[in-house]
């Protein structure tokens, strides 16, 4: 199948991250050993979700080095949003192909499948690997489990392009991003007798409005990057809840929170400081009206930074072959900084604008996907 074939067929396998992607994963899987290839698979603890990982082998057959395609297959619902066109069948408007992923980033993923009988066909002197992985949309699950089964089977990768969508631009570093659940629990009582009590809604919202202090600190005085569209570190409260009667004393108040650090600082130092606020000030303040009082954290995700090197061979490579040496950073996470950190130099580059992504109507146009074929074309002629 051609680009455009491949991705038909993988908008209309529905990959939501609440379901199970095994559907897309299976036809890949399938194609790719048709063509004498070993793919091999990297599953949840349920066995619901998988990784996919396969080396095309250079011409000595050769397996370690060479450059890893990465994208993730899993997408974001479609529930409540108005589309015009069915999202899960790819539908062509003008030079537009809309459905859901197409952009973000089964776009990618159908460019580099549909081009591997070209990549077998030529004489590379390094291999090209795929690395598709399960549920980036809630918290980069999945591509951890595929690095550390790289790590057991000894598979070195020299570097990696995701093809997140940066219109076809490379897209050297990214910020981190981290998100947090925290459980507060006081004491309930009537209303008329609060001194009985310990209001857990009111003392989330003293934790909440640190946690605003600590946004405008950093709005304040950075530290900065002015390559960011938001060029500092950001943390924001996004879900509250709390209570059960207007007038009840709230025993308990749930609520999230979530940091894109620049990676320059510290998600560790961060949530240093929320804890250290939590057992210096608001522990005390609770506990003086219940003893039994208490305030639970619990990570809900965490996505480290990328920063590339402008050293790195992959970056140098990417540059000169989108003709483009702008220094682009960004607001939003990819899994492009788990690769950094288990040692694979990596940069962003792929189809599609990330403006379209997760709306209603989503689409990449026609003309991005003919880039990154002349993209990945030049990359895989480049390992000769």
């Amino acid at each position: 199948m051609n680009t455009l074939e491949w991705l038909g067929t993988l908008t209309a396998i529905d990959t939501t991250s609440r379901l199970s992607n095994l559907g897309l994963i299976e036809t890949v899987r399938d194609d790719l050993q048709r063509q004498g290839l070993q793919p091999w698979l990297s599953t949840n603890a349920e066995g619901t979700k998988a990784n996919l990982f396969c080396t095309l082998p250079d011409q000595a057959g050769g397996t370690q080095g060479g450059i890893a395609l990465s994208g993730h297959t899993d997408t974001v619902p479609v529930d409540g949003q108005p589309w015009t066109s069915d999202p899960f069948r790819l539908t062509e408007r003008e030079g537009r192909l809309y459905a859901r992923g197409a952009c973000d980033m089964k776009g990618f993923i159908a460019t580099a499948v549909a081009m591997v009988p070209e990549f077998l066909a030529m004489p590379r002197a390094k291999p090209m690997h795929l690395a598709l992985s399960y549920d980036e949309e809630v918290a980069c699950i999945g591509a951890p489990v595929m690095l550390s089964g790289l790590r057991e089977r000894g598979i070195r990768v020299d570097g990696c392009v995701v093809g997140e969508p940066t219109s076809m631009k490379p897209v050297v570093a990214h910020k981190g991003l981290n998100a947090w659940r925290c459980r507060v629990h006081g004491k309930a009582a009537h209303s008329s007798l609060t001194p009985r009590g310990c209001n857990a809604v009111e003392h989330a919202a003293r934790l909440i409005c640190a946690i605003r202090d600590l946004a405008e600190a950093w709005r304040a005085e950075g530290p900065f990057d002015e390559a960011y569209d938001v060029p500092y570190s950001t943390i924001t409260t996004n879900m509250i809840h709390g209570g059960i009667a207007m007038n009840t004393i709230a025993d308990a108040c749930e609520f999230t929170y979530e940091f894109r650090n620049l990676p320059v600082l510290s998600p560790a130092e961060v949530q240093a400081r929320i804890s250290a606020y939590i057992q210096g000030e608001l522990l005390p303040r609770m506990r003086s009206e219940f003893p039994g009082a208490s305030v639970e954290l619990e990570n809900l995700a965490t996505a480290p930074g990328l920063d590339a090197s402008e050293q790195a061979a992959v970056t140098q490579l990417v540059r000169a072959l989108t003709a483009d040496s702008s220094v682009r950073k960004v607001a939003y996470g990819t899994e492009a900084g788990l690769f950094q950190g288990a040692g694979i130099p990596t940069v962003v580059c792929g189809p599609g604008s990330i403006e379209q992504a997760h709306k209603p109507d989503e689409f990449v146009e026609a003309d991005q996907l003919a880039q990154c074929e002349r993209f990945l074309r030049q990359l895989a002629h480049s390992l000769a």
